[in-house]
């Protein structure tokens, strides 16, 4: 009996005109979008490309190692495409020193694009599932109990042995068979799109996590389903169905996000937080300062900054700056160095200048590091809490757990693009390793070329991939469930009211 019944709610569903437009629609939203998206990926993907070959250019062409600066690009997720998450919004360019340790915050932006391009490449994929499907979930419910009880076939139904929840069951599994083939079909000819594009490279891993997109997108589309159900349960009247789906509709998709980042007030981490993480960092910047000033007055030439005031330098003083405000909670070591001349009178210092630099270069290094422990936590005080505060609120509504979990699943999301600058850090504990090994500290060429050019040839080379999908399902695992639960309260609440409801 219940196979009859969904061939015959399938047969329903299969021979209107909405089911026709709804494939239509995800069709052409989709795969005309998909192309725009590859182009829009592609632009920055030439535009990191020719950040990193710039990069590469610039270091090789600096002659001392202390003026050279290292620089890595973080390149564009190709599943960005699905959900563009903080892919293009948060910092792509890090640089790389035993200076300061870096940070999300730390970060720049290279590459321009068309503001126009940005605009429909901001209507990402999961963009348009969050709208059309949720829409045509609503369509697709909101007359299914309420246009059998106007007319009259239900309490025909009923009259056979039939029982109630078979209908419900039958109901569901036939609208979300005809929904899932529209989003399927439209998915499969991105991805034929996206495979057939050469700057696109997708593996294994790649292929699991959009299988997690679309798992995540049927559960969301469930939800909706079910809500437009509910509604039909409980009116018993088409007009009055569609027009509180639409209403519900409306208010999930475009009002209640758009009212929770106005309304929630944003809490700015404490003054004296800020404050103390500030003075604790100067603390330590001027506690190196005194290391280095005793280092020189025990020196061979008391008092003297080798490297500073060689004769033929024009050199302004190395100064530590912290900026500890709400947005800047780091230092910066700003020197300048001028080669204009070297005489071989001061050819006798250089022992000495050189046996400086080495002194230096690891106790920076280790108040760096220092300044870090202190840093990590106050910059997550001053910016992720706030956001977590948000996307909580977020949360309380299915649009926002799908965006999230499939943020997550394309490794767009705030954890994603913090994986690139946990690589840095790695990558940057290599470079201070390679100095210290290769003495690159007490070097000549630290300060000078007069006898050589640094070479940049044997630095430790740069190397950044994603998470595999499993880390990716861990982080995702949390909000599908959420989304699994809402579908599951949501039958039950249908079931108990259809069950008790007269015909």
């Amino acid at each position: 009996m219940l196979i009859t019944l969904i061939r015959r709610e399938l047969l329903n569903n299969l021979m209107t005109f909405r089911f026709a437009a709804a494939t239509f629609i995800m069709l052409l939203l989709v795969v005309a979008n998909t192309f725009v998206l590859i182009n829009d990926y592609e632009s920055r993907l030439a535009s990191h490309n020719t950040s990193v070959n710039m990069h590469k250019r610039q270091l090789q062409a600096t002659n001392t190692y202390s003026a050279g600066e290292i620089r890595i690009d973080r390149p564009p997720n190709p599943l960005s495409i699905f959900n563009v998450g903080y892919d293009k919004q948060l910092g792509n360019e890090v640089r790389i020193t035993h200076l300061y340790v870096p940070s999300l915050w730390d970060a720049g932006m290279h590459g321009s694009s068309n503001p126009f391009m940005d605009m429909f490449a901001s209507m990402d994929i999961i963009f348009i599932f969050e709208v059309i499907l949720s829409l045509l979930a609503l369509i697709f419910a909101y007359d299914a109990l309420a246009g059998e009880y106007e007319n009259g076939t239900l309490r025909l139904v009923l009259t056979h042995p039939v029982r109630r929840g078979k209908i419900l069951v039958a109901k569901y599994v036939s609208a979300m068979l005809c929904l899932i083939v529209p989003l399927l079909i439209s998915l499969l000819l991105s991805l034929i799109l996206l495979t057939t594009s050469t700057s696109i490279s997708l593996d294994t891993d790649d292929f699991l996590r959009i299988g997690g997109i679309i798992l995540t997108s049927i559960i969301y589309l469930s939800i909706f389903y079910l809500i437009g159900l509910l509604i039909s349960a409980v009116t018993r009247r088409t007009s009055t169905a569609l027009m509180l789906s639409m209403f519900v509709w409306g208010f999930l998709i475009l009002v209640y996000p758009n009212v929770i980042l106005a309304v929630i007030p944003q809490h700015e981490a404490p003054q004296e937080r800020r404050t103390s993480a500030y003075d604790k960092i100067k603390q330590m910047w001027k506690e190196f300062d005194r290391e280095r000033r005793r280092y020189l007055a025990t020196d061979d030439f008391p008092g003297e900054d080798w490297g500073y005031e060689l004769r033929g330098w024009g050199f302004r003083s190395s100064k530590f700056i912290l900026l500890g405000d709400a947005h800047t909670l780091f230092y910066k070591c700003r020197s300048v160095m001028n080669f204009t001349g070297f005489n071989d009178e001061d050819e006798y210092k250089m022992p000495h200048a050189r046996k400086h630099f080495r002194y230096l270069g690891p106790r920076i290094i280790d108040t760096a590091e220092k300044t870090w422990l202190v840093r990590e936590p106050a910059l997550e005080d001053i910016y992720i809490q706030p956001a977590n505060k948000e996307r909580i609120w977020l949360k309380l509504s299915p649009v926002g757990l799908y965006d999230a979990a499939t943020k997550t699943w394309a490794g767009t999301d705030v954890r994603g693009i913090r994986d690139f600058f946990h690589a840095a850090r790695q990558y940057r504990k290599q470079v201070n390793d390679f100095f210290l090994d290769t003495d690159v500290f007490g070097s000549r060429q630290w300060f000078s070329s007069d006898k050589g050019a640094a070479d940049w040839s044997d630095l430790p080379h740069f190397a950044y991939q994603r998470v595999d999908s499993y880390t990716n399902a861990k982080r995702a695992l949390s909000d599908v469930c959420l989304l699994l639960m809402i579908n599951v309260v949501l039958f039950i609440i249908i079931f108990l009211i259809f069950v008790k409801s007269e015909v």
